[in-house]
């Protein structure tokens, strides 16, 4: 079984890099004679996606997702727009999708935090005859509502995961902080995290924290972790739970003694990881959440390419000390 992963991934990984490579090419231009101009730059193609996220670019996670869409827009030479609400809100969301498909783009790609919200806004898109790729949230849900593929990575296995290496490192009782309760990807990793280390004979307990409020989730991690002597370790969702969780162990002088590790990257993430504060970080690379849908798009417009595989990984891997300072650099970059 795992050989058969493995294979289905390295054909998918040389799938996409054929597409992105056949997308990317042009004819080699001819060389100026003496006395012409040197040739124009390739036109852009008359083709408009919209992309809505839940997240906002502010954000130092959904920053670098923009940065794969710009990046995208500009190899395949196409327009892009990127929206999103101003906090974590689906009636918001949904509003955006609607307007979104009201101006019949050439293709929609959405992340669906909460399908019940959105979807039924994204299978009017999909009625509508707008070509649909989902990205970072949503992998469950994709098939059933018409969109082409999902670009990301599996949830409850990426909190699984996540479970499996926090218990091989001799965590029994843990917290896994979760800033977004009610997005269903964020409430899939901590039951993956949960399962995995029940079966280690372990335990996990939810933490709710605010995502717009840093100080109050750090009071409130810190209160979890002081009422419950037991607790060995603590999962965050995000970077936006990472530092509070960073802040509320400084505080209490226990940074190194209580095990962390997070889901998704950050320049302060990983800096912990690199000094050994933080086991590993698991990474769903969401540069490439962004920039592949555009290329599948773009494919799927001009070619009528699709690719057979409905979720395309991208995660999760993990960051540990042993490769962090190389991950510093490229994020540094702002593709990782």
């Amino acid at each position: 079984m795992k050989q058969s992963k493995m294979f289905v991934a390295t054909l998918t990984f040389f799938v996409l890099a054929a597409m992105i490579f056949a997308a990317c090419a042009a004819p080699p231009a001819p060389t100026a004679a003496e006395g012409e101009s040197a040739p124009a730059a390739q036109e852009m193609r008359d083709l408009r996606f919209v992309v809505v996220s839940h997240g906002q670019a502010s954000d130092p996670f959904w920053s670098v997702v923009k940065n794969g869409v710009d990046a995208a827009a500009k190899d395949m030479r196409v327009t892009v727009e990127y929206q999103a609400p101003q906090t974590f809100d689906m009636v918001a969301m949904k509003q955006l999708i609607d307007a979104a498909v009201a101006s019949s783009p050439d293709g929609l790609v959405v992340s669906i935090p909460d399908a019940s919200a959105l979807g039924d806004s994204i299978r009017a898109a999909v009625d509508a005859g707008i070509p649909v790729i989902s990205m970072n949230s949503g992998s469950d849900v994709a098939d059933e509502l018409g969109i082409m593929n999902h670009v990301g990575q599996t949830e409850y296995e990426a909190g699984y995961g996540g479970g499996e290496r926090m218990a091989a490192a001799g965590a029994t009782k843990a917290i896994c902080v979760n800033q977004e309760v009610g997005n269903i990807g964020l409430d899939l990793r901590c039951q993956g995290f949960s399962d995995a280390m029940a079966e280690a004979g372990g335990s996990v307990s939810v933490l709710a924290v605010e995502l717009a409020d840093p100080v109050d989730s750090q009071q409130r991690i810190a209160a979890a972790l002081q009422s419950d002597p037991e607790v060995d370790s603590v999962l965050t969702l995000g970077p936006t739970g990472a530092a509070p969780a960073m802040a509320a162990l400084e505080e209490m002088g226990q940074m190194g003694e209580i095990m962390l590790a997070t889901f998704d990257l950050s320049p302060e993430v990983l800096e912990a990881v690199r000094d050994g504060n933080m086991l590993f970080a698991i990474d769903q690379q969401q540069y490439e959440q962004g920039y592949l849908p555009i290329v599948l798009l773009t494919l799927f417009n001009e070619n009528l390419n699709t690719v057979a595989n409905p979720i395309i990984m991208t995660g999760p891997g993990f960051v540990t000390q042993d490769n962090a300072a190389q991950v510093i650099d490229l994020a540094a970059a702002g593709t990782r």
